[in-house]
């Protein structure tokens, strides 16, 4: 797959990644990636929102 793709289609696998996240009740950062979730067996909904839910 190229660097430089146009996005995913239906069907198609999501690549690897990482992302930061940040835990509200525990007051912490930290990373999480695709394929760890993957290796846990857990459920992953993938749910983009720009601008939102941001620290102002």
């Amino acid at each position: 797959m190229s660097e430089t793709c146009c996005g995913l289609r239906v069907g198609q696998t999501v690549p690897d990644f990482k992302i930061e996240t940040f835990e509200p009740t525990e007051n912490f950062f930290g990373e999480r990636s695709l394929e760890a979730l993957k290796k846990e067996g857990k459920w992953t909904i993938l749910f983009f929102y720009p601008a939102d839910f941001t620290f102002v």
